[in-house]
């Protein structure tokens, strides 16, 4: 083993030690702590649950030095041993670089340490990724290995699958995949077609099907693979439902096709794997059968967050190329960096980086929390945000470059390839968006049911209070959520940011309520009203965990904070014009809503199947 690898399980030991000196503390909150209702839901209610999110996380000097230690060997072993270029041209990781990032532990970075692995928390997770983000390729192997392949068994499997399967797969020995996708289902997952069938003996079910487009698949020992199995319901009736299973390459009837020959993240292994009467033992049900959805979900739930800090990672040093690029590259009698329409791009770099990596490590501290923090919203948003971010800011940068980032040359068009994916993968951005609406507005309406139904009904006191609640709106109230002031937890050098985010969130919870009642349950089929509330959801938690970073970096003394306080600021203004922009298209007779016209013309375009549009050269006579 590495003398990095060494390290990283030596840090493991010492963490072990610590965990169980607070072992008794620790287990009594965990028992005792409320589950937290979440904080991007509680947006939906027009409130800040500000203690959540202020201040900003921090880790501890002793896990901080742990961290920083941790980086060096990573760091090293990146810079001066991947080749990006080669295994991009040779479309797959060559062995000796597998064999290291196993030495090095990067296999079992999220595997407790009493099965093997280093145990990090998602902070430490988080901080690794934004090195391992250096190439595409190894960022995706990984996080499909430990972030989905294994993670169900770590969450939903029981002692004995944890002790069996864990080791190895933390050492890298045994490599997992995630096996849910299937040539009828993409991103509706409940409609999959591989089928378990439970044996006469009852000790086996008999798996057969096939799965496509999984990571990993040439290479796994170790599947987690959903299927659709008989059970019969509360009302003794025989139904279909998804069930999560462990299977072993042994087991016999596994096969997978050649590798896809893919635009980016080419060095990944990416393939179909067939099922054929492969036999699983009845212990290898991964959880309760028929649960398998609801685990599927709870893989793919926790790991999205972890994307804001590999985007960052490779922002940063996209960011660090290119700038070098800009301020020696000569035109006109200037360097690059003298134009504004240039600078304009590289401010708008620097931000989403800050933007993404606030949220990330936010997001991660949230769920570092003892107790059962609800996270599921906020990893979608910092998934969204990130993957958008990363491929505008990537296209920024080929146009700085012009024709030289066009070229094969460079790593350029190289990382506009890989950050395409980003956008398709761990659920598709359209996906995640009525993923993020429909769970707040779902919060939302549990909680407001009663009001809602008063108003229908006709209660006069309740809609007096709605009425004057909105006439007092439009007199444009002042809002005050507590963010500033005497008592306030951000910093006054962004009092007029926070503000913005006050007055955001309070129309924002008024909305909701007005959308709740005006659709009540058909809002689900209402995807562009959706698509608006979680665009104004994505702004606020960005707002949100930029002034909660900004106002700590200021308190603590950190370099450049000012730096911060300008992006912040920034982005804060323009989030701020777009959520009310966006809000105004939710009202009912908005006339900057064009949604029935956008549907129109989509209609006419797909009945054709064709573009309906006389040529411009053509007469009528």
């Amino acid at each position: 083993m590495s003398g990095g690898g060494l390290f990283l399980r030596a840090a493991a030991a010492a963490r072990a030690c610590r965990a169980l000196a607070a072992f008794t503390t620790s287990q009594r909150s965990l028992r005792t702590s409320p589950r937290s209702r979440g904080f991007a839901k509680e947006l939906f209610l027009g409130t800040i649950e500000k203690e959540e999110v202020f201040p900003f996380p921090e880790v501890d000097q002793e896990e901080l030095n742990e961290i920083n230690q941790f980086m060096g060997p990573v760091e090293k072993f990146f810079t001066e041993e991947v080749d990006s270029r080669k295994i991009d041209q040779e479309g797959e990781i060559p062995k000796e670089t597998l064999e290291k990032l196993k030495s090095l532990g990067l296999f079992g970075m999220q595997v407790p340490e009493e099965y093997g692995g280093l145990g990090l928390s998602n902070t430490m997770y988080a901080r690794l990724g934004e090195i391992t983000a250096l190439d595409a390729s190894i960022t995706v192997t990984l996080a499909a290995h430990q972030s989905i392949g294994l993670k169900g068994i770590i969450i939903a499997g029981s002692e004995e699958q944890k002790t069996k399967y864990l080791p190895r797969l933390a050492s890298g020995e045994h490599i997992a995949a995630f096996c849910l996708t299937e040539p009828a289902s993409g991103s509706d997952a409940a409609s999959i077609r591989t089928r378990a069938t439970l044996s006469e003996d009852k000790k086996h079910y008999i798996l057969n099907g096939s799965k496509i487009w999984i990571t990993n698949g040439g290479l796994a020992d170790i599947f987690t693979v959903f299927a659709k199995t008989q059970i019969v319901d509360s009302n003794n009736l025989i139904k279909d439902k998804i069930t999560a299973f462990i299977v072993e390459r042994n087991f016999g009837g596994v096969t997978n096709g050649k590798p896809e020959d893919k635009l980016g993240i080419r060095g990944s292994n990416t393939c179909e794997v067939h099922f054929e009467n492969t036999k699983v033992p009845v212990e290898n049900v991964l959880g309760e059968v028929g649960g398998g959805f609801k685990v599927a979900m709870n893989i793919l739930n926790s790991g999205r967050f972890s994307m804001g800090s590999s985007v960052a990672g490779m922002l940063k040093k996209l960011i660090e190329m290119t700038a070098e690029y800009a301020c020696t590259r000569k035109q006109f009698n200037k360097n690059l960096s003298e134009f504004g329409l240039i600078q304009e791009k590289f401010a708008l770099m620097a931000q989403k980086a800050y933007v993404m990596e606030s949220m990330a490590y936010l997001t991660a501290g949230l769920l570092d929390r003892p107790g059962l923090p609800d996270c599921s919203v906020e990893a979608a948003i910092v998934k969204v945000f990130s993957s958008e971010a990363a491929w505008q800011c990537v296209s920024e940068a080929l146009q700085i470059l012009g024709g030289l980032g066009y070229m094969r040359d460079y790593p350029y068009e190289r990382l506009l390839r890989d950050a395409r994916i980003l956008l398709i993968f761990e659920g598709t951005n359209e996906i995640l968006r009525m993923y993020i609406a429909l769970t707040g507005l779902q919060h939302a309406g549990h909680i407001l049911t009663s009001r809602i139904n008063e108003i229908k009904r006709g209660n006069v006191s309740t809609i007096v209070e709605t009425v004057g609640r909105r006439l007092r709106d439009s007199l444009s109230r002042t809002v005050d959520l507590g963010l500033t002031g005497k008592l306030g937890v951000v910093h006054p050098s962004l009092e007029d940011s926070a503000n913005k985010l006050e007055e955001n969130v309070y129309y924002f919870g008024r909305t909701v309520e007005t959308l709740l009642l005006r659709f009540g349950k058909t809002i689900v089929e209402e995807q562009m009203v959706m698509k608006r509330v979680a665009n104004i959801l994505i702004n606020l938690y960005s707002m949100t965990a930029v002034l909660s970073r900004a106002s700590r970096s200021i308190r603590i003394g950190l370099r450049n904070h000012d730096h911060e306080v300008l992006l912040a600021n920034i982005f804060c203004v323009e989030a701020y014009h777009q959520n009310l922009f966006t809000l105004s298209q939710l009202d009912k007779y908005s006339p900057e809503n064009l949604d029935e016209k956008i549907k129109k013309v989509a209609q006419q375009v797909l009945e054709k199947r064709t573009y309906i549009c006389a040529h411009p050269l053509d007469r009528t006579s």
